[in-house]
């Protein structure tokens, strides 16, 4: 089952997505995609539910926001692939890497990501997002934790570089900026991703149809499962909060000089297969507006 929030900014509703781009419509079970609904989520039959566009196909002409709007928190793990710990010049890690993002850095699946002022560092990761739907806290066995997954999403962990490694040494300051954690389309429940699970997901990304990510899960050094029960270790994870797993190799950081960081007016795709596409463009608020934005705003 596949599980969004439809229509213009500030309005959406929430919707399952059927295979064949049919929208039902999750008014009458819930007015948010929140913690108390994730943990009634394999309770919901779609098959009860009224259409909310149709007719087949009518998810392609509708604007999807961020299925989870204010997640608790947002729980980052750093050099978790082994190729992308290499690009970087890092040894692989001996536990996970952990960091947060700040909730208010979510955003939708095409919305703008907005540069911080004067960025010239601004870097992108494509990554598979966890949600949870009941609270872990403690947890050592892997396959308990995953009994506690709702759904996964695809994200980026879009990062200021020079925040994030030079001025402190603080990861979650080059992280939590505002739109810098595209979510969605869709939330997909565990049986969506099939035999393979988690740990068999492509992940790929483009920037104005460049390929720079094309990575798997399978190259995690950390699954899932050991991701979820590391991190309720340390904090209490719950309904609603988002886990993002690390990116594959191929971040702008990465990359020889002079480094592909990102700039204004760049369109970044991201595709997880099952778990749907983002088409982002990249703003630099401290750009120019051309003649055709003027007029577009006026």
């Amino acid at each position: 089952m596949r599980i969004a929030r439809v229509g213009a900014a500030g309005a959406e509703r929430p919707a399952v997505v059927a295979a064949d781009g049919t929208l039902f419509d999750l008014s009458p079970l819930t007015d948010e995609i929140d913690a108390a609904f994730l943990g009634s989520l394999g309770s919901v039959d779609p098959s009860t539910l009224p259409v909310l566009a149709g007719p087949v196909g009518a998810a392609e002409k509708c604007r999807f926001g961020a299925p989870i709007t204010r997640p608790g928190k947002v729980v980052g793990i750093g050099l978790n692939y082994r190729d992308h710990a290499a690009e970087a010049g890092m040894p692989l890690p001996t536990e996970p890497v952990v960091f947060l993002k700040a909730p208010t850095s979510v955003s939708g699946p095409t919305d703008d990501v907005v540069m911080l002022p004067g960025s010239t560092t601004t870097d992108y990761e494509v990554e598979l997002g966890v949600v949870l739907g009941r609270t872990l806290r403690g947890v050592t066995d892997p396959r308990a934790a995953l009994s506690a997954v709702a759904g996964y999403v695809l994200a980026q962990d879009v990062s200021d570089r020079a925040l994030q490694l030079e001025r402190g040494g603080t990861w979650t300051k080059g992280k939590s900026a505002d739109t810098f954690c595209p979510l969605g389309p869709w939330v997909v429940t565990p049986d969506e991703l099939g035999q393979g699970g988690p740990g068999a997901v492509r992940l790929r990304l483009t920037v104005d149809g460049d390929l720079r990510q094309d990575g798997r899960t399978s190259d995690m050094v950390f699954g899932v499962g050991e991701l979820l029960c590391y991190s309720s270790g340390l904090m209490t994870l719950e309904a609603g909060d988002v886990v993002l797993t690390g990116t594959p190799a191929g971040v702008a950081m990465g990359r020889p000089e002079p480094r592909p960081y990102l700039r204004h007016g760049q369109v970044v795709e991201a595709d997880g297969g099952v778990l749907g596409r983002q088409r982002t463009r990249v703003v630099d608020p401290d750009a120019p507006v051309a003649l055709d934005e003027e007029a577009a705003a006026g």
